[in-house]
């Protein structure tokens, strides 16, 4: 091997390891107290590129806040990167679960400005945990879906009054095994939807 072989190769491999020093790790585990009891739990998550459909622009964001996409325990294919009509009916918009140093954040980009998420709900990862009672351990329980009108009319079905139909895509957060809540973007804002009491 040449001299400036063996300097290229050896330049690459300091690449490599200084990249994957500062690259969080994808799963993370430890011991918390939950009503005076030690637990076990573990997080899992994916890199932004686990998900090919999103866009480049979106992706730059997610990359520059160092953004991987934790999975729920139940997960068993890549989950909480939602594509829907969120904007408006003909809109197509991007919804992410981000954590990044302990913290995950839910984040919607707008085609209209995808280099500018909205941040509709924040909260520690230890924070989102849950009993997974197949394995015992406990697990990231938080999971974000997109909610067509039909499906936020069937969950407002018991209100009386009726709340009038929506015309485009909702965004489902959802605890797992609990409460979903159904945020909507209508007149420049972001509310919640009425829906029936548990």
């Amino acid at each position: 091997m040449t001299a400036r072989l063996k300097l290229v190769s050896a330049a690459l491999l300091l690449a490599a390891a200084l990249a994957s020093a500062q690259s969080p790790p994808l799963n993370s585990s430890g011991q918390l107290s939950i009503d005076g009891h030690t637990v076990n739990y573990i997080i899992r998550r994916l890199p932004p590129s686990s998900f090919p459909s999103l866009p480049a622009a979106v992706v730059a964001v997610l990359e520059a806040h160092s953004c991987l996409i934790p999975q729920s325990y139940q997960a068993h294919q890549p989950e909480n990167v939602v594509h829907a009509s969120l904007a408006n009916s003909t809109s197509a918009d991007w919804a992410v679960l981000c954590s990044s140093s302990g913290t995950t954040s839910l984040l919607v980009f707008f085609a209209a400005d995808p280099s500018s998420p909205s941040v509709l709900a924040t909260a520690p990862e230890t924070e989102r945990l849950a009993l997974n009672t197949t394995t015992g351990v406990y697990g990231f329980d938080w999971a974000i879906d997109p909610a067509s009108p039909g499906r936020v009319r069937e969950a407002q079905l018991n209100l009386h009054p009726r709340p009038p139909a929506i015309d485009h895509d909702a965004l489902a957060d959802s605890v797992i095994d609990r409460r979903t809540i159904y945020h909507f973007f209508s007149s420049g804002a972001w509310t919640l939807l009425d829906l029936p009491e548990r």
